[in-house]
């Protein structure tokens, strides 16, 4: 966001960078619907700084869960705590095993090849929580783990481990558990959607304000077009995640337009608000398994040096060479 002295006092830049040359950061943590892509919640804080990292965030946003939901979440909120809250609220958790928790197929009671249940105990009362929801807490949690692995055309194969409240194994299967989670990577899709086709990548008011206001406006428009693709979806019998995104965006523009200039009488609305939505669900996401592409750009773009000095300094430097 701007360099702005409101700014920075709320979003401090990182502390890596000298004053003057950094920008202000902000931390967002969003819960994204799996069928239809809208942002149901959202919460933003500093980049750093007590209770700013994404489980504080995330914690913020518990009460967008209802029960019988099924929260699909990283590695990096699969703790204890974290499960045992949504648990306590009646939501089912899916989440990658974290990297520093070991499995052991061994123990606990086994449903088939790398597929048990198991109980992992509570740990001591973290700082944040206070003793009242520390008592609530169950002291152990019945959960499923299971490992699968995936394989992919042109690249090895890689093993994953998944812990999940879904423990029944006549009604979830381990292949329903790994193609739950595997539907987790449409959420970085959903977030590049929003960055790129929306340029919320970098916010432009210079309040703190007016950026929350300008991050919140941001994400209704979002829904808005997420609502409209998932229209055209329900009128010809899709999935609102098989819609385009960039393609909603240009026809809901292409409409505004046309719109705007009286091209569609009254009479007519309906009618061209039908075929709108119809033409929407034409554009469909391109269905591309085991795509492989190299992390490199090949378009070569004039780039100024970057900005060591503060702005100021630069200024009068100018100024001196000038004279």
């Amino acid at each position: 966001m701007p360099d702005t002295p409101g700014n920075q006092a709320e979003f401090p830049q990182n502390p890596c960078q000298k004053p003057g040359l950094g920008f202000p950061i902000a931390r967002v943590v969003a819960v994204i619907s799996l069928a239809t892509a809208c942002v149901v919640d959202a919460a933003m804080g500093p980049y750093s700084g007590k209770q700013t990292g994404e489980t504080a965030l995330l914690r913020k946003l518990l009460g967008a869960f209802r029960p019988r939901d099924v929260a699909v979440l990283d590695r990096y909120y699969c703790s204890f705590m974290m499960l045992a809250l949504l648990k306590s609220r009646g939501t089912d958790v899916c989440a990658r095993l974290h990297h520093l928790r070991k499995s052991d197929f061994r123990r606990g009671r086994r449903l088939g090849q790398y597929d048990h249940v198991i109980h992992w105990i509570r740990p001591q009362r973290p700082t944040w929580m206070d003793e009242a929801t520390y008592a609530s807490i169950p002291e152990t949690i019945e959960l499923r783990e299971v490992r699968f692995h995936v394989v992919e055309p042109g690249r090895r194969t890689k093993v994953l481990t998944v812990v999940t409240t879904l423990t029944d194994a006549e009604e979830f299967s381990k292949e329903d558990i790994a193609e739950l989670y595997g539907y987790r990577w449409h959420v970085e899709l959903d977030i590049r959607s929003i960055r790129q086709n929306l340029n919320l990548d970098h916010l432009r008011c210079k309040s703190p304000k007016m950026i929350r206001t300008e991050f919140r406006t941001t994400l209704l428009a979002y829904n808005l077009i997420r609502s409209v693709s998932a229209t055209g979806a329900f009128l010809t019998g899709q999935k609102p995640r098989h819609v385009s995104f960039t393609g909603t965006c240009q026809y809901v523009l292409h409409s505004w337009l046309m719109l705007s200039l009286g091209h569609v009488p009254v009479s007519r609305l309906e009618t061209y608000c039908r075929q709108t939505l119809k033409l929407i669900a034409q554009c469909k996401v391109g269905h591309r398994p085991g795509r492989i592409e190299p992390r490199v750009i090949k378009r070569r773009k004039e780039t100024y040096k970057l900005m060591m000095k503060p702005r100021d300094v630069l200024k009068a430097e100018l100024r001196k060479h000038c004279t």
